[in-house]
């Protein structure tokens, strides 16, 4: 087998499957770059020699002249993902980026996602919501510019673009609370990448004006609201409104309560995250925090302009954001860090007037 593979060229990926490490460990280990163990480095380089493994230099040009492939990698069961695709889109195109798409799915995740980047000789990666250890992602950012959008993650030498997440909750229950509701509740995200935060936010805001904050488990998508109404539905005790951890779990809330004959806002408000467009739909009228995509996005790229290689990126970034100043802070000439975009509350049919 190895004979084999000297025959026909060993690639990095060769290399990479037989020391068992990733295609971007193995690359870091044998530049002699930070990022990796001592004793990674040194099985990658043994097994490179042992596998015959010779440095590609035209691949390697190659990479160097494709500056403008960014690798995105995003779940297509999220809409909120979907929208956040569409924004950067949209911000790349005046900018001249390339993007290369790689979904994160039930049978793939973002390792899995990334590498096929890497593949691709993307330049450098925007993560939506990475589920993935601070390390792995240093490992990466090692490799090649890397932004983590809508993460709570802050890694050294990652640049993070993030919502304000205590301030899209403090909007939805203050909006309630404005509305006469005392008693809300918090159908949590399970395991979202943001629960903790957003759970953290309703707390804090639900303490503010004196209410006890009360947080069931939920989850991300609308089986997990489904199930949530039909706990509402049974339970001896009913609160006035729900805030859920994101659109797609308040629209299966929402649906589920409006087949089973509960009025709502009247009986019961609900408020969902993040903005989507299934919300916007005159038929559901879902009041929602808007993330906005648009800002995420222009920021994202934005970062990745001033954490490339000026003589490779510099071209690549966005000129005049149609991001709201007020709403963002960013210092443009920063490689790295956290940048939070400020949200807003979008008011529809299911929250209601004042009661």
């Amino acid at each position: 087998m190895l004979r084999g593979l000297v025959a026909s060229r060993v690639t990095i990926v060769d290399v990479a499957r037989a020391a068992g490490v990733s295609t971007s460990t193995a690359s870091v280990a044998l530049r002699g770059e930070r990022g990796v163990s001592e004793a990674t480095r040194e099985r990658v380089a043994e097994t490179a020699a042992r596998l015959g493994y010779r440095v590609d230099h035209r691949a390697r040009l190659l990479r160097e002249h494709n500056p403008r492939a960014v690798g995105v990698t995003f779940s297509p069961a999220q809409s909120f993902h979907a929208d956040v695709v569409e924004a950067l889109y949209e911000a790349a195109a005046p900018a001249g980026v390339d993007l290369v798409l790689s979904a994160v799915t039930t049978s793939r995740g973002v390792a899995d996602a990334v590498e096929s980047l890497l593949r691709d000789r993307c330049s450098a990666l925007v993560l939506v919501s990475p589920d993935v250890e601070g390390e792995v992602l240093a490992g990466w950012a090692a490799s090649v510019p890397v932004v983590a959008l809508a993460s709570p993650l802050a890694v050294a030498g990652v640049a993070t673009v993030a919502t304000d997440e205590r301030a899209g909750m403090a909007l939805a229950v203050d909006h309630l609370v404005e509305r006469g509701h005392r008693e809300i509740v918090h159908l949590d995200g399970g395991d979202g990448v943001m629960t903790a935060q957003r759970a953290a936010g309703f707390r804090t805001a639900m303490r503010a004006h004196g209410l006890d904050p009360r947080v069931e488990r939920g989850g991300t998508t609308e089986e997990a609201g489904i199930a949530a109404a039909e706990r509402l539905l049974t339970a001896s005790a009913r609160p006035t409104a729900v805030v859920a951890y994101n659109d797609m779990a308040a629209i299966g809330l929402l649906l589920t309560l409006r087949a089973s004959g509960i009025d709502v806002p009247g009986d019961l408000a609900v408020v969902g995250y993040d903005d989507t467009r299934t919300a916007a739909l005159s038929t559901i009228g879902l009041t929602s925090v808007s993330q906005d995509p648009r800002a995420l996005a222009e920021v994202a790229l934005r970062r990745l302009a001033t954490r490339a290689d000026r003589d490779a990126l510099r071209s690549s970034a966005v000129p005049g954001t149609s991001a709201d100043p007020d709403r963002a802070s960013d210092d443009a000439t920063a490689e790295v860090g956290v940048v939070t975009i400020q949200p807003h509350l979008v008011a529809r049919q299911t929250s209601g007037s004042s009661r």
